[in-house]
């Protein structure tokens, strides 16, 4: 008889979930399902609100990342009142960018995937967490809460703290960085980079124990979707969007983001609230029961993230980051992008 399994509630995430497991009568796995299993209706509670407004409110779409939605939302509010930002004001943003994604992807390697990858994945559950990364590996620990803090302590001296900063607005930032704070985000660089490169050995030390894993784990074909620059390189901030197949084919090779419906859809599953966004080209052209054309969204499905990133920039742009890339390049056969989820620690380290 069919069977199936729940996982409730998904551990070391940055949200809520659970997995449910469908297995057919013979034990095999039929249909694995995500459920992300609450609603915030931030897209209805923002209509008719003022656009000077959104930076505040989108920002708090999450607790984790909230630079990352408060940029995407002062730019649309640049874009609305149809003005370029001061030179100053757009690096003094890329900073802050640039210190989200530092705290963030901390957070991810050594807190969230630390405990798998040092303590081991047949671990005792209710060890393998940051505690028992820390009684075990403190010197491992320590670097991890030293790197993040260096991130979250940049995002407070540019927006005045950590957390929902209100900072960047349509058409700018608040306030200047100060020669002190500009002093202080240059003294701790070295720390930040010797701990990266450190935690870029102690993965590549680990790759020996987790060769299965580099083979299976999340490895599939699928599209990649990221930004870059006009010439092609590495873009968080700005940029252009582009796309790549599975076999390293460039689809899209840089369209400018305000036009993103034209190549970007959304599908709806009864069984989540999740959104499921798709390359419409790529999607299959089938008829429903009426004969009308639709679009099969999943041929469309890509990835983002600093894996997409990496597999759609044709360089990273700092002369450490190049080396890592080429290096990084190497785990998939020539010229086709790296497909396997578990790359996502590696990439997240070089983006760093």
């Amino acid at each position: 008889m069919s069977t199936t399994i729940t996982i409730d509630p998904v551990t070391r995430i940055e949200g809520h979930a659970k997995i449910t497991l469908h297995l057919d009568n013979d034990g095999q796995v039929e249909e694995a399902r995500f459920h992300v299993t609450e609603f915030r209706g931030f897209e209805k509670f923002c209509e008719g609100r003022s656009f000077w407004e959104m930076p505040g409110i989108t920002a708090r779409i999450c607790g984790i990342c909230p630079v990352s939605h408060l940029m995407a939302s002062a730019k649309a509010g640049d874009a609305i009142l149809g003005v370029s930002i001061p030179p100053t004001a757009a690096k003094l943003r890329r900073l802050m960018n640039w210190a989200q994604l530092v705290q963030s992807h901390a957070l991810s390697f050594f807190h969230l995937s630390g405990p798998d990858l040092l303590l081991g994945m047949d671990s005792d559950p209710a060890k393998r967490n940051v505690m028992g990364l820390i009684d075990k590996y403190p010197d491992v620990a320590r670097n991890g809460i030293r790197l993040r803090s260096f991130g979250q302590k940049m995002i407070e001296m540019l927006g005045g703290r950590s957390v929902h900063p209100a900072w960047t607005v349509p058409g700018g930032v608040r306030d200047p960085l100060s020669d002190e704070n500009r002093s202080k985000i240059r003294r701790g660089l070295p720390e930040a980079l010797d701990i990266t490169g450190l935690a870029l050995d102690m993965l590549k030390d680990a790759f020996d124990d987790f060769r299965d894993e580099e083979a299976m784990y999340g490895n599939f074909p699928s599209l990649y979707l990221g930004l870059v620059t006009p010439e092609g390189g590495l873009e968080h901030y700005d940029g252009l969007l582009r796309v790549v197949d599975s076999d390293g084919n460039v689809l899209e090779p840089g369209l400018a983001p305000a036009r993103y419906r034209e190549i970007l859809g959304e599908a709806v599953e009864p069984w989540s609230y999740l959104k499921f966004p798709y390359y419409k080209p790529a999607a299959l052209r089938t008829a429903n029961g009426g004969g009308q054309a639709v679009d099969h969204y999943h041929a469309g499905m890509y990835r983002v993230g600093p894996l997409a990133r990496l597999n759609v920039c044709d360089f990273a742009g700092t002369p450490r980051a190049d080396a890592e890339l080429r290096e990084f390049r190497r785990l998939a056969p020539r010229g086709r992008p790296v497909s396997n989820s578990f790359h996502y620690h590696y990439a997240r380290l070089i983006e760093i």
